[in-house]
């Protein structure tokens, strides 16, 4: 299993052209916050448990090995 580092493909970007200031450069990420749903088509449990599960994940930036002081959430 892979784990990306978006740092360490910056450099191999600009090689291809593209130009940005890598200390400058924001990255923005996306959380979704999940409830249970009014009219649920699986059992409650069910639901419940993939809320739970979904929120025990680990934390985005670090999974891309994103500087924290770098990363903007937006969340829906």
């Amino acid at each position: 299993m892979e784990t990306p580092n978006i740092p360490k493909a910056l450099p191999a970007c600009r090689a291809q052209g593209w130009k940005f200031d890598v200390i400058r450069t924001p990255f923005f990420l996306s959380r979704r916050a999940l409830k249970p749903s009014a009219q649920p088509e699986i059992p409650s449990w069910q639901d419940k448990l993939f809320i739970g599960l979904a929120r025990s994940i680990n934390d985005v930036s670090q999974h891309f090995c994103i500087p924290t002081s770098r990363a903007v959430e937006v969340g829906s």
